[in-house]
């Protein structure tokens, strides 16, 4: 298992095989990732705890512990934590798990 510190909180990855990956991801409060799509993956996000707000092709979700949202390959997508700490699992499943496959459309933290 490897951590990964970035600017929005950490992840952490359960298990990495040739087609799915698992990431355990904590999102800080008041942060949230950047506006990205994948070409080669897509991916499941089940909440474990806080009240996450997840943008899905424009369209803002709220979510809470237990509840999960699907982004298919292609689809913009972001997730941020308005008011505290985001717990959440993310299952991706495709063929390139790497950061090549990050398309970024709007970033906070100024990154391409």
């Amino acid at each position: 298992m490897s951590e990964n510190v970035r600017p929005w909180g950490h992840y952490e990855v359960l298990q990495s095989a040739t087609h799915h990956q698992v990431k355990c991801v904590w999102v800080d409060p008041g942060k949230r990732l950047s506006y990205q799509r994948h070409e080669f993956r897509a991916e499941h996000w089940l909440i474990i705890s806080g009240h996450a707000e997840v943008t899905l092709d424009g369209v803002v979700h709220r979510l809470g512990a237990g509840e999960s949202i699907d982004i298919p390959v292609m689809a913009k997508h972001r997730i941020s934590a308005p008011t505290d700490q985001v717990v959440f699992v993310e299952v991706q499943t495709g063929t390139s798990f790497d950061e090549e496959d990050i398309e970024r459309f709007e970033d906070d933290f100024g990154r391409a």
